[in-house]
């Protein structure tokens, strides 16, 4: 071997703790001693480091592999089910990110709630004699006192309905009472101080009843219906007027980093103002526009630092951005305080010195009245189906979007695993916060959030009502996290929901307007439920004119592109409904039970898809390749015809080819002026 050879054969080799350094006619050798002593600061910081991640990955499989990790379908964990990108760590990182987003409504819930007065009542009931008792010292102090019944209440029904959803659902959202619901709750219903059309007592007792009837709806399958029906394009398109939701609630003053304002000559305007300089009356900046420091420390430290983290994949981007705008914003003698030397700072401040309390519930607990005698009969009716069909949609739309979010729908009818039960859990939950004196549960939009962290599971709800449930005790803390510092992650995960846009069909006009009229009014209404009312009421009217156009002109005149309409029909694929199998002899819709044991008659080769792997590559002929990248395989259905149905993840330019859809899938129309109502 010449040396030449020999310098190349020993470059880069270590024997033991002998380096060798690159050869040359002499070999030198250097010793390094291994001792930590001796080690550089680096060195050892970097070797720590690497233990730790070691020790994590380790515990991440160990535990994914255990029967806890099967339970929740963890990766690794060998449950045919498993989600492919799910892990403790996570799971426990996405779920403090949730909480992190919902701590808010501890502080804003318990306040909104607390100006109904709850149980207390003016002196001899005579709002004459105190209009609307704002002058009454006894009942002042009784409303405080109801104020910290409520943020328990809050915090327990929150950390209740989160860990008992995760668990039986195994989705990672999160449930607490509703924006929204809570203000109809407080300002229509019942009404400050108590003096609206309905009772505090008798107003629960409407949210109790609300819970029961979900409940029936979801177990004899109504619900569930009720949700399939929804046109798949209405259905991607709340998901993104959520996104445009949380955007406008990160963007605004009460919930963010207050960087728009409401105005008189606009709807909106720009904001940035130091809240002293906020008009009561209008709303509007009256001056030092783009000013205030706290939005600047929102935008600096919650939504660029975030977004920085974001882009080199570092683990809880979104919990050290509203950790680090929160620590920044707690001292008093900064202007980014949160508690700042006034009657509100002084108070909020003098709440987050006591860190650790516990107050229990006095007055809200199991307040329900069931008197119905008179007037309060028809407006409990009133508020109960104002109620009812308020939540059902708002909680509905959000529960799918949120399994879309995470990619755990089955198809674009709105199947996610163990519906039936998130519809019956989210049910009971509405009627325990009526025991606890609460306005309805929901699921919340801010769980986007978590899931934008990484959460496909329940562990991450779990950990998010553990979250809650330690917060009974550190609700000082936890309600003192400013708003400026979740307003940038509520922007930075509608920037994450606002991508299935392009899975709306804008091909066809008659699905273009609806879903676009569902995803602006949802942010601009500040209401999910009135987005969708709005966008179902445009998709009825609009493709009924066109369907009866083309019924009298006897398929003559056809509008443009209708082949690229998206199908639809009241009989979806699956069980039908209780209620509507009595009436009928079959158990099914959508072909024969061969074909439709789950949805669409193609779920079965999605829940075995690893199982069923021969059979599909035998079936790549029939298979159709979307450009988002996501493959479907065709199954022919035998039943007297020769429509084929196959799953597929639409996309613009695969709209192309000829046929309507069949929830996603390409569908030939029906020659003739009646293919619109298949």
């Amino acid at each position: 071997m010449n040396v030449e050879e020999e310098n190349k054969n020993c470059r880069h080799h270590n024997i033991g703790d002998i380096a060798l350094a690159p050869c040359g006619d002499e070999i030198e050798m250097q010793r390094f001693d291994a001792e930590p002593a001796e080690l550089t600061r680096r060195e050892a910081l970097k070797r720590r480091w690497t233990g730790v991640v070691d020790y994590m990955r380790n515990l991440n499989d160990r535990i994914n592999r255990s029967t806890f990790g099967r339970v929740f379908r963890l990766k690794g964990s060998g449950h045919v089910d498993e989600i492919p990108d799910a892990n403790f760590s996570t799971e426990l990182r996405a779920g403090l990110t949730t909480f992190a987003t919902m701590a808010y409504i501890i502080a804003v819930n318990s306040s909104i709630l607390s100006q109904t007065g709850g149980t207390c009542v003016c002196e001899n009931g005579d709002p004459n004699a105190h209009p609307q008792c704002a002058n009454q010292a006894e009942f002042d102090a009784c409303k405080a006192v109801v104020k910290l019944d409520l943020i328990t209440a809050t915090c327990a029904l929150s950390g209740t309905a989160c860990i008992v959803f995760g668990f039986l659902t195994n989705l990672p959202v999160g449930l607490a009472p509703g924006m929204g619901l809570n203000a109809y709750f407080t300002f229509q219903v019942v009404g400050p101080n108590g003096f609206g059309l309905v009772p505090y007592r008798l107003a629960l007792t409407a949210v109790f009843v609300e819970g029961w009837i979900f409940v029936l709806l979801a177990l004899t399958g109504m619900r569930h219906w009720l949700v399939k029906i929804i046109p798949g394009t209405i259905k991607t398109a709340s998901g993104v007027g959520i996104g445009l939701f949380l955007t406008l609630i990160g963007m605004s003053y009460n919930s963010g980093i207050g960087i728009i304002t409401g105005a008189i000559s606009t709807p909106l305007a720009i904001g940035g103002c130091p809240s002293e300089m906020v008009s009561e009356k209008t709303g509007e900046c009256t001056g030092g526009v783009m000013t205030n420091p706290q939005m600047w420390l929102g935008i600096v430290g919650g939504g660029l630092l975030t977004a920085f983290l974001m882009a080199f994949r570092v683990k809880s981007a979104i919990v050290l951005g509203i950790a680090f705008v929160s620590i920044v914003s707690w001292p008093r003698n900064t202007p980014l305080t949160y508690f700042p030397y006034n009657p509100v700072g002084d108070t909020r401040f003098d709440y987050f010195k006591k860190v650790v309390a516990f107050h229990p519930i006095e007055h809200t607990l199991n307040a329900l009245q069931w008197d119905l005698g008179g007037a309060n009969g028809v407006n409990f009716v009133l508020a109960l189906f104002t109620f009812l069909y308020v939540d059902i949609i708002d909680c509905t739309a959000t529960l799918y979007s949120m399994a879309r979010f995470c990619h755990r729908t089955k198809d674009r009818q709105g199947d996610f695993p163990r519906a039936t039960v998130a519809y019956c859990t989210d049910a009971v939950m509405i009627s325990l916060g009526a025991l606890l004196g609460c306005s309805p549960v929901t699921v919340f939009v801010e769980s986007g959030a978590g899931i934008a962290e990484g959460g496909r599971t329940g562990l991450t709800g779990i950990v998010t009502g553990i979250c809650f449930l330690i917060s009974i005790f550190f609700a000082p803390i936890f309600a003192s996290i400013p708003p400026w510092a979740t307003g940038c992650t509520l922007i930075i995960v509608g920037c994450l929901m606002i991508r299935q846009v392009v899975s709306i069909n804008w091909a066809y006009i008659g699905d273009a307007v609806p879903s676009f009229v569902t995803l602006t009014f949802i942010p601009f209404s500040y209401s999910v439920a009135y987005g969708l009312i709005a966008g179902l009421f445009t998709y009825t009217g609009l493709n009924l004119m066109i369907g009866f156009i083309m019924w009298i002109s006897r398929g003559a005149l056809v509008p443009k592109d209708y082949d690229q309409k998206e199908y639809w029909t009241w009989k979806p694929a699956g069980e039908k409904p209780i209620l509507l199998r009595l009436f009928s002899r079959h158990q099914r819709w959508g072909g024969d039970s061969t074909d439709n044991d789950s949805q669409d008659g193609n779920d079965h080769h999605h829940h075995n898809r690893h199982r069923d792997n021969d059979n599909i590559l035998g079936t790549a002929k029939d298979a159709h390749l979307s450009l988002d990248g996501e493959s479907a395989v065709s199954v022919p259905h035998n039943n007297g015809n020769n429509n084929s149905r196959s799953v597929v993840s639409r996309s613009i330019a695969s709209r192309s080819r000829a046929g309507s859809t069949v929830d996603g899938a390409r569908r030939p129309p029906t020659p003739g002026p009646f293919r619109s109502l298949h």
